[in-house]
């Protein structure tokens, strides 16, 4: 039986990006299916102390998050790994920091109304994007970040790898997170990163 793996992701996020590459790759060699859903580092950061230069990210980072959220309300939940793919690319492999034109030509490339971008400055849909967010963060407390993964009953922040497993490398790594992250009691397993997320 195919299960669901449900993904909460911030379009800006490097290392959700580098796990929902992984995720689509888990889709190719287990049974599983990969849902999207999104996560907010700017409704996660509200009312924190942050230095100046991630506070201005945070700031910037609900254009995109906008976006998203509003091609899903007024489209359907089927767009929105379609348009994280097409905004994710742009962003993390492509190198791109100019949020809101990449969301232009990722709405372009998939067909939908570039009205979408009005969004980027409206709360409109907020109370979405947060229901979203909270579902989330719910599963696994918060004091963690994006990604959160969830397959059925277990749920966990991560993996947070790079560079993204390929093929059953891939089925070996979700095979291994869902057998720890299912003991009753686990909740931790972690190294000092030595590598900044590896686009391929």
């Amino acid at each position: 039986m195919t299960r669901t793996l449900d993904l909460w992701f911030d379009p800006i996020c490097p290392w959700a990006w580098m796990t929902s590459r992984w995720a689509l790759e888990v889709e190719k060699v287990r049974d599983v299916k990969v849902v999207f859903h999104q996560m907010s580092l700017s409704v996660l950061n509200e009312g924190r102390d942050l230095p100046a230069d991630y506070r201005e990210m945070m700031d910037a980072a609900w254009a995109p998050a906008r976006i998203v959220t509003a091609a899903r309300v007024e489209h359907g939940e089927d767009v929105v790994g379609d348009l994280y793919t097409a905004i994710g690319t742009r962003i993390h492999p492509g190198g791109r920091t100019d949020w809101v034109q990449v969301a232009a030509e990722a709405l372009e490339e998939l067909g939908l109304p570039a009205e979408l971008l009005e969004y980027a400055e409206k709360d409109t849909y907020d109370a979405q994007l947060r229901a979203s967010h909270a579902e989330g963060i719910a599963k696994v407390g918060e004091d963690v970040g994006t990604p959160v993964v969830a397959v059925g009953d277990i749920a966990f922040f991560g993996p947070v790898v790079t560079p993204a497993p390929k093929g059953e490398q891939a089925g070996q790594l979700y095979d291994g997170v869902l057998a720890v992250a299912s003991v009753p009691g686990f909740f931790e397993l972690k190294r000092t990163r030595t590598s900044d997320p590896i686009f391929d």
